[in-house]
């Protein structure tokens, strides 16, 4: 399909004269046009359960999760990357965003380099993918070569590929093992994709990476439990986050906590299950780190 026939390229009746309104108006034009983004990654639901429940096991078993992107596209799988490291206590080296250009494209917008498939090939090359990698590409037009090259590669390496873009039958979503493609259609002001797009992106990453988290035990409840106490206000949240997670005081959490050695986890589990610092590391052991499974695992013993 040619690019101007894209429909994120296609203009917004609706938005015609933005430019001719008030500014109420004009925000209330941009807020109509978002209600829509959000019935149509509604609609993706199933093929983004999916797409977790093919990842996380991978994420589970010591594989990465990659984002690729340029542009917008890179941005936002870069911002998703880095917020998962303090969020759930990853290293760099778990999760981390590749965008065409480099880390200069951050913050530069560099010609042509979406454009090169030799590119998307050294910069995956370089991180040494393997068949427990999963692979998130972004394009809204679903037909970047950068990143439909890269989730190519990646498949080649044997790593699970998903794709995000926002055009049906795109060379992306056709190539990916697992294709999101949310349609949001034209933008409010034609072909910036940073607007209904971008923020379908957000809304999927945050769903995907969110979903792997949690299924790979790094959400107990509803909390995050593997933020690592390294200073003054995050020892305070782990006790916070323990204290609610178990029912109990902060006294009682903070104990727990320096038995464990500032191990979050551990320190619930120690409290859920009134055992031994050796029973509680044992459960843990079991089940992979996985909080609700490891106490579950401890009821069904006493039962």
């Amino acid at each position: 399909m040619h690019f101007d026939d894209l429909l994120t390229e296609q203009r917004n009746h609706r938005s015609t004269h933005i430019d001719r309104e008030s500014t109420l108006e004009m925000v209330a034009t941009i807020n109509r046009e978002d209600h829509r983004v959000a019935r149509a990654v509604q609609k993706q639901l199933p093929e983004i359960a999916a797409a977790i429940d093919a990842a996380f096991p991978k994420f589970d078993d010591g594989g990465r999760l990659i984002y690729v992107g340029a542009g917008t596209s890179g941005r936002l799988g870069v911002i998703d990357a880095t917020e998962l490291q303090p969020t759930y206590g990853l290293t760099a080296e778990q999760t981390f965003g590749l965008i065409a250009g480099g880390t200069e494209a951050l913050t530069h917008t560099i010609q042509a380099v979406e454009d090169s498939p030799e590119l998307a090939q050294d910069d995956l090359a370089a991180v040494n993918l393997g068949p427990k990698d999963v692979v998130i590409a972004s394009a809204a037009s679903g037909q970047t070569p950068y990143t439909v090259f890269a989730l190519q590669f990646a498949q080649d390496q044997g790593a699970l590929g998903i794709g995000f873009s926002c055009i049906e039958d795109s060379p992306l979503a056709k190539l990916a093992d697992y294709p999101i493609t949310p349609v949001v259609g034209p933008e409010v002001i034609t072909g910036a994709t940073l607007l209904k797009a971008g923020t379908a992106e957000k809304m999927v990453l945050n769903m995907l990476s969110t979903g792997i988290m949690i299924k790979s035990g790094k959400v107990y409840q509803n909390l995050m439990i593997n933020v690592v106490p390294s200073n003054g206000k995050t020892f305070e949240r782990a006790k916070k986050i323990i204290a609610e997670a178990t029912q109990t005081s902060t006294l009682a959490a903070e104990r727990a906590l320096d038995r464990a050695g500032n191990n979050i986890p551990l320190a619930i589990v120690l409290i859920e299950t009134k055992g031994t610092i050796a029973e509680a590391k044992a459960l843990l052991g079991a089940t992979n780190g996985h909080v609700s499974q490891a106490v579950k695992l401890n009821d069904s013993h006493q039962d």
